[in-house]
């Protein structure tokens, strides 16, 4: 829940792992393991692994206090409960550079034992990473040797529908959000007490946060004399986020769906209405003059230099970051969540973020791991009941203790020093903050959630409908090729089009121009491939 990085956890599992790895796993689905088929299909004794390369994007806030995720107190306890030594290979960090890398892995002949990415994004999408050789389908392998998983997708079919191709194939160890408290986590903040200073009413219509921004730029909440006010940080990262303020026109930045019927909001008349209205907020030095170059680092600084007045942000890792960065530096700092904007009073909004059961990461097994059997019930013992506590919490003793038979987590991992975010302070003992392959807990999150500004904003970004939003719909192999080389040209133009129509250097006039263009680089087959695709996923 990083602001720029929209990776967040995964956590609810059900089983014990007594065992070492050899043995962990149950075709009964309890809690022991009883030894099983060896990675050869033989009977006898199960082959004993002691092993596993593991390649998984490291989240910036492990980053910034560890090499490797083997360092994390979660991993360390796995190790020791499972016999299995993990070496994880981490890309850099940059999205680009991690994205390169991927590529490049996935070309070669030996493969990571498990690789965990965003299987939907895979060129062809998951069932074209089997067809490649590259991840093993696992639907055999999840029946016979993972209790829990198996058990946690016949009691939610809809949950399984998500992680399932569309020709039946199970590919990954899923990320779940369990519960629809975990499943809600970004929308727009604004700075409460220069509301309270200006008195100002939070807003939520376009018109009032127009009245408001004004008034942010104009008259000196922040009170150092001084105009350097920045009323409204966005970019073009976030209104793909789920749209906020663009999703005020009913529409998105990409495909979305009317009654099952897909639609392009970037060639949408109420797209140029959005942008009509951004370029008079930019003109009138309403938004950030940066928002054209994102930048994690000039975004802290300018909200905790007490510049900043309202941005769309994430519940952890923004309206609880920046309130234990600011609690010692200026008490009255107050960042709050504003509702999704609409057009006209009482409205109701339709586009907000809300993710679905998963997000289609998960750990798949690579065609190049000599023990699919034995990984799988590895695997396995997060979706278990020891395995949901340790994933969603860390070791008991360091990260959390038992009260009333529930977890709560310590004190001092409450309460980090001030300078350090909670999300780092969870960090050190979990992923629950971003994604892995397990199940996110209700529990987890209300703990994590422990300001009253943060509650407040699980409730008022949970109000839109979402009702048109895009189920995670994957393109065939003969589509895929088709549709990356049509959408890599139009994306590309799409963003330079957006800071180009809202800072002034291309006039709103020239908008049926850029339609036209959209239009001739095939825009119309690009929709009628995620048709094609919804009506798949429907079918599913």
């Amino acid at each position: 829940m990083v602001k720029r990085s929209k990776k967040i956890g995964t956590a609810l599992l059900a089983t014990t792992l007594a065992l070492s790895l050899a043995a962990c796993g149950s075709s009964s689905g309890g809690d022991q393991a009883k030894g099983g088929t060896s990675a050869d299909g033989k009977s006898g004794e199960p082959a004993k692994l002691t092993h596993l390369t593991y390649w998984v994007s490291m989240h910036s806030a492990a980053a910034a206090q560890m090499k490797t995720y083997a360092e994390m107190g979660m991993y360390k306890e796995l190790e020791n409960i499972t016999g299995v030594k993990v070496d994880f290979q981490h890309p850099p960090t940059d999205a680009a550079q991690a994205a390169e890398q991927f590529n490049l892995m996935m070309v070669s002949d030996k493969l990571p034992d498990v690789i965990e990415t965003s299987w939907i994004g895979y060129p062809g999408g998951p069932e074209k990473a089997i067809q490649d050789n590259k991840i093993i389908k696992l639907n055999d392998l999840i029946d016979q040797y993972a209790p829990n998983l198996k058990k946690l997708l016949e009691e939610h079919p809809d949950w399984k529908k998500q992680v399932t191709t569309d020709d039946g194939s199970l590919y990954m160890f899923p990320f779940f959000r369990g519960g629809e408290k975990v499943r809600v986590f970004y929308g727009p903040a604004i700075r409460q007490d220069w509301l309270d200073k200006l008195g100002l009413q939070k807003p939520t219509t376009i018109d009032e946060w127009y009245t408001v921004l004004k008034a942010f730029k104009e008259k000196d909440p922040n009170g150092n004399g001084k105009a350097d006010e920045i009323p409204l940080y966005f970019t073009k990262d976030d209104v793909g986020i789920d749209a906020p303020f663009l999703g005020a026109w009913g529409i998105n930045y990409g495909f979305y769906q009317v009654d099952n019927q897909v639609k392009y909001g970037p060639i949408q008349p109420e797209y140029k209405e959005f942008l009509t209205t951004m370029n008079k907020w930019y003109k009138e030095g309403l938004l950030d003059k940066d928002f054209a170059a994102p930048n994690d680092k000039l975004f802290d600084a300018k909200m905790t230099g007490n510049q900043l007045g309202a941005a769309p942000t994430y519940n952890g890792g923004g309206i609880g970051k920046y309130a234990n960065l600011m609690k010692d530096k200026d008490p009255t700092f107050n960042l709050v969540a504003a509702p999704y904007p609409v057009l006209n009073k009482g409205d109701k909004a339709i586009w907000g973020q809300k993710d679905f059961a998963t997000n289609g990461i998960g750990a798949a097994i690579s065609t190049s791991n000599p023990n699919p059997i034995e990984t799988v019930k590895w695997l396995d013992y997060a979706y278990g009941e020891k395995g949901s506590l340790l994933f969603n919490y860390g070791k008991e003793g360091e990260a959390y203790k038992m009260e009333n038979g529930k977890p709560v987590f310590l004190p001092e991992v409450l309460n980090p020093p001030s300078g350090v975010s909670l999300q780092q302070s969870f960090a050190k003992h979990n992923r629950s903050t971003w994604s892995a392959p397990f199940v996110l807990s209700d529990d987890f999150q209300m703990q994590y959630l422990a300001l009253p500004n943060q509650r407040e904003a699980l409730e008022i970004w949970s109000q839109p409908t979402g009702e048109r939003k895009m189920p995670l719909v994957t393109p065939t192999k003969d589509e895929s090729s088709q549709y990356a080389s049509i959408m890599t040209d139009i994306n590309t133009y799409r963003d330079e089009m957006f800071l180009k129509f809202i800072m002034g250097a291309e006039p709103l006039d020239n908008f049926d121009k850029y339609v036209k263009k959209i239009e001739a680089m095939g825009i119309e087959d690009a929709i009628k491939i995620q048709q094609a695709a919804l009506d798949r996923f429907n079918k599913r």
